[in-house]
């Protein structure tokens, strides 16, 4: 029990030093959405000063919480193998770091998805700000939606609100499925 609590403790403060604000993994509805949302905007107004910073990082953790929700491969990892499960599962995780904050995601997809979102991810970070605000516009008069009901803005959404590159991973998991990994850095 002991060499237990001693790993709590660890956890503890390997959280702190890495200023997470907001550690979650597990099965996502929209009412416990509603609740991490709550739970950053309450974070967000005790840490950060600047009200366009803490408006900027909030939505991009609303887009990302979104994604995580809305493009989920109703997958999950039970011992070593991938099971379907009716909810979407995944993990989000907020630190604050000195240029601003971390907001990192997972989750299990279907492995056939990982070219189209690849390919997708890749063209919005060879876009500078000002041709991902017209590709943003242009989609949005399109009025294309997408399988999961958006228009495929998120992803974009993310990129021009955080003012960076959007850093990515699928790590093969089974012939049928991986985890996609989204780390994005809001500048303050």
């Amino acid at each position: 029990m002991s060499d237990l609590l001693d790993r709590i403790h660890d956890l503890y403060d390997e959280l702190e030093r890495h200023r997470v604000m907001l550690s979650f993994k597990g099965a996502l509805s929209p009412e416990l959405i509603t609740v991490l949302l709550g739970l950053v905007e309450r974070k967000l107004d005790a840490m950060e000063g600047d009200a366009k910073a803490r408006k900027r990082v909030f939505n991009v953790v609303v887009e990302c919480l979104q994604n995580l929700f809305h493009h989920n491969g109703h997958l999950r990892a039970e011992g070593n193998t991938v099971e379907p499960t009716k909810e979407p599962h995944g993990v989000v995780m907020i630190a604050k770091n000195d240029g601003g904050y971390q907001v990192l995601t997972g989750n299990f997809m279907n492995s056939g998805d990982m070219d189209q979102l690849k390919n997708h991810l890749d063209r919005i970070n060879a876009l500078d700000q000002e041709a991902l605000r017209e590709w943003y516009r242009a989609k949005l008069a399109d009025g294309t939606y997408s399988a999961a009901g958006g228009g495929g803005l998120g992803m974009i959404d993310i990129a021009r609100r955080s003012g960076g590159k959007l850093e990515y991973a699928f790590v093969p998991y089974d012939k049928d499925s991986a985890f996609f990994s989204l780390n994005v850095n809001v500048n303050t």
